[in-house]
C-alpha cells in the first residue's frame, strides 16, 4: 500500500510552474529584450517538465 502524501507534497510542483507561467507571461507584457526571452523560458518550462515526465513515465 502506498504511503499518503501531504498537500505540499502533492501541489508543490504544480505551484511552482503556475508561478513559473504567471512570471512568465508578466514579464512578456512589460519589456523588451532581454525580457522576452526570459518570458519565452518560463513560458517553456511547464512544456519541458511535461515532455520529462512522459520520458520518466515510458521507462
Amino acid at each position: 500500500m502506498s504511503r499518503a502524501r501531504s498537500l505540499t507534497t502533492i501541489f508543490a510542483w504544480p505551484l511552482a510552474l503556475f508561478l513559473l507561467g504567471l512570471a512568465g507571461l508578466v514579464i512578456a507584457l512589460t519589456g523588451d529584450g532581454w525580457r522576452d526571452a526570459a518570458a519565452w523560458a518560463a513560458l517553456a518550462a511547464p512544456l519541458v517538465a511535461v515532455a520529462a515526465a512522459m520520458r520518466l513515465r515510458r521507462r
